[in-house]
């Protein structure tokens, strides 16, 4: 269990450390992910950031992910979930282009300028955990579109399963914990409360 974000975010930052990673600048993924981001720019000297992605819903079913589009249009799709649910490509079309302008207005809400040049640059990708891991892998297409040196994505918390998968999207995958029997990140955390807009601001200022 994890105190909070915090201390998962300390944990988080001393396992990186201790494995040689070093960051040109850490990204995090909003809102959930910034108090353990803030803990390991600090811990890795780099200058704190975001990058945002939305999920894309099912039809009739919007908390089924069927894909996430980043804030810079990337888009992960879970193609064998959308031929089960039967979804058709005008759907996925019209949402991607919707949900890739909230991703954007979202990320324009938390910075102050223009977003980091990531090109050949050591980037840590941090979020409070993953689950499905379709936010996660659609900002690191976004991180990878921007030419990195290299990315390490760092969660306290995930299902083996999706951890495994997120190696095909980085060079290196940091998680704590990877519980057998995952049930969602909150329970895995003493207190998991919702980070504001306001709250998540004060991290990155």
């Amino acid at each position: 269990m994890f105190r909070d974000r915090t201390d998962a975010g300390e944990r988080l930052a001393d396992a990186l450390r201790e494995r040689g990673v070093e960051a040109d600048v850490v990204l995090a993924i909003p809102r959930g992910g910034l108090p353990l981001g803030l803990a390991v720019a600090d811990r890795l000297d780099a200058p704190l950031d975001v990058v945002v992605a939305k999920k894309i819903g099912a039809p009739h079913n919007p908390e089924l992910a069927i894909g996430a589009v980043a804030e810079n249009g990337a888009l992960w799709l879970n193609r064998s979930l959308i031929d089960d649910v039967g979804v058709r490509d005008a759907y996925v079309a019209d949402e991607r282009v919707a949900v890739s302008e909230a991703a954007s207005e979202k990320a324009r809400r938390y910075r102050e300028g223009p977003p980091p040049d990531l090109a050949g640059k050591r980037v840590v990708v941090v979020d409070d955990g993953v689950a499905t891991g379709a936010t996660m892998r659609a900002c690191l297409q976004h991180v990878s579109d921007e030419g990195p040196a290299s990315v390490v994505v760092a969660v306290p918390v995930g299902p083996r399963g999706s951890i495994e998968e997120l190696r095909e999207f980085a060079d290196e995958v940091v998680a704590l914990e990877t519980p057998a029997a995952f049930r969602a990140v909150g329970a895995y955390f003493e207190n998991f409360d919702q980070v504001s807009d306001e709250e998540a601001k004060t991290y990155l200022h």
